[in-house]
């Protein structure tokens, strides 16, 4: 049976209210069904309502959608509005309506797709280096050299600059990943661990000091060293041990030699490899002849030295490093002055000021000096004169070439002096190992000119072409970046250079599968 309506129901309750109240149970249960039967009716008539009005919101909407769009083909019209007829009910259509219609606009032809970038190359997973042994991560290191992929572009690198530039951005990405050298805390100052800092010998000095702060390479624990560093000053051991005047050097390589000896005694690490994983850093002329006295040293150990003299058979190319002389006049501010003139203000041939000793450079100045050709600016130590006008960096600052020959030993600062200055260095010093030459082309930024061809040193110079030049100097300026010392090291500095030459060194010794 239909429930009355609420109106009703309500009339209904009123007028029974006073016979309820003389009643007990029975008329209660009455109003109870009573009021639940108008509860019921009311939820129902909401719900119809409710969907009445939003059967009626769509059907507008979609009207209004439909006659907002652009006219369409007769065929799409029909169809749309028989759907809406059968939507809504025959008082709801809303009034018919007149409707022009008309082609549909032509469409524009989309423009091409742009081209798609090219495919990047997923980058290899890298292993967990600190989970391997030493020599199965040096394995794995020589391995992922050989077959480096090809760089593309880096601008941290500039290709010329190197024999093989993919092969070095591998191994100097490897060596960050993997190196890790354990620094011996025996030896008695100041012969070990106190490093010289300035004047021509400070590239040992400053190599120890950026090496013993190194978070990233030095260990604590000879477990997880891949090298083993002996913390000497060549120079320092100069300065105590040799007696002026003596010529005798033997006193300084039997200190070194009963110093390896005593390592070899206390600790198990240079017995493991008679000494090839170990290496020193020696920058005074002295430093190879310091080695002599201990067979296994000279032979075995890593040596990079500033001497690097391939005549005397002491340094051996592939297993030593040419160490990169540098002076330091000021070990606060070690890049003070670095920087040079461009190509069009170099007005100076040539330039040369210093010591006369040696084969070399006797030869040179009588050939060139005291004023011989004007753009052959060759000099023994500076006349005053001269400097008044012009300093020695500033001659350097504006000549095309500076003249770089050998003193006593084949070694000179003045090659890095020109690449602080922005100059092209003349390198004479026959038998002579240039310096980081594993994986630096020196040809590109360099000339080398033999010592008995300087007679026509001029001839020679004056012979390469101009665009030839402006190349070379422009290596030059982003060859500056790797010989330079920073307080904190960055990236491809020499300190990393000179890291990165010894790790090499290193990893080429061990021994892989075909």
């Amino acid at each position: 049976m239909r429930p009355p309506p609420p109106h009703l129901a309500a009339a209904h309750s009123a007028a029974a209210a006073p016979s309820a109240a003389a009643s007990h149970a029975g008329p209660s249960r009455r109003r109870l069904r009573q009021r639940g039967a108008t509860t019921m009716s009311a939820a129902v008539t909401c719900c119809r309502v409710a969907a009445l009005a939003c059967l009626l919101a769509a059907g507008a909407a979609t009207a209004l959608l439909t006659f907002s769009l652009p006219a369409s083909p007769i065929s799409a019209s029909a169809t749309t509005r028989a759907d809406f007829a059968g939507k809504l009910s025959v008082t709801d259509q809303p009034p018919p309506m007149t409707t022009h219609l008309s082609a549909p606009p032509a469409r524009a032809t989309p423009p091409p797709p742009p081209p798609s970038p090219p495919a990047v190359r997923r980058r290899k997973r890298e292993p967990s280096y600190w989970r391997m042994a030493p020599e199965e991560a040096l394995r794995y290191a020589k391995r992922e050299i050989r077959n480096a992929e090809p760089v593309i572009d880096d601008p941290d690198l500039y290709a010329p600059l190197f024999k093989n530039v993919s092969q070095f951005k591998r191994s100097y990405e490897l060596m960050e990943r993997i190196l890790k050298v354990y620094i011996y805390q025996d030896g008695r100052r100041p012969i070990f661990h106190t490093p010289p800092l300035s004047g021509i010998y400070a590239s040992e000095g400053w190599f120890m000091k950026l090496l013993k702060e190194s978070r990233r390479h030095a260990v604590a624990d000879p477990a997880k060293a891949h090298l083993f560093y002996l913390p000497y000053s060549s120079q320092q051991l100069r300065l105590t041990l040799y007696v002026p005047d003596s010529h005798d050097l033997r006193p300084l390589s039997v200190y070194l030699r009963n110093f390896v000896r005593g390592l070899a005694n206390k600790y198990p690490f240079w017995n493991r490899t008679r000494g090839a994983d170990h290496f020193l850093v020696a920058c005074h002329d002295w430093g190879p002849y310091t080695a002599t006295a201990h067979r296994e040293l000279r032979k075995n150990t890593i040596m990079a030295l500033c001497n690097a003299d391939s005549s005397e058979g002491i340094f051996t190319p592939g297993k030593d490093v040419s160490l990169p002389e540098t002076t330091i006049r000021n070990p606060k501010r070690p890049l003070r002055y670095v920087g040079g003139l461009p190509v069009s203000r170099r007005g100076i041939l040539a330039f040369f000021a210093g010591n006369v000793h040696g084969r070399v450079r006797p030869e040179l100045l009588r050939r060139w000096g005291d004023g011989q050709d004007a753009d052959m600016r060759v000099y023994g130590l500076l006349p005053a004169r001269v400097s008044r006008r012009m300093s020695y960096i500033q001659h350097m600052k504006n000549s095309r070439f500076c003249l770089c020959p050998m003193g006593f030993e084949v070694n000179s600062p003045r090659i890095v002096e020109a690449f602080y200055y922005e100059c092209v260095p003349v390198i004479i010093a026959d038998n002579f190992v240039l310096p980081l030459s594993e994986v630096l082309d020196w040809s590109a930024f360099a000339v080398v000119v033999a010592e008995k061809d300087i007679p026509d040193l001029k001839r020679i110079l004056e012979g390469i072409p101009l665009r030839r030049y402006v190349a070379m100097h422009g290596c030059v300026k982003r060859l500056q970046r790797h010989f330079l010392w920073h307080a904190r090291p960055v990236k491809y500095d020499l300190f990393h250079m000179i890291l990165h030459s010894v790790w090499l060194s290193r990893v080429n010794q061990v021994e892989i599968d075909g």
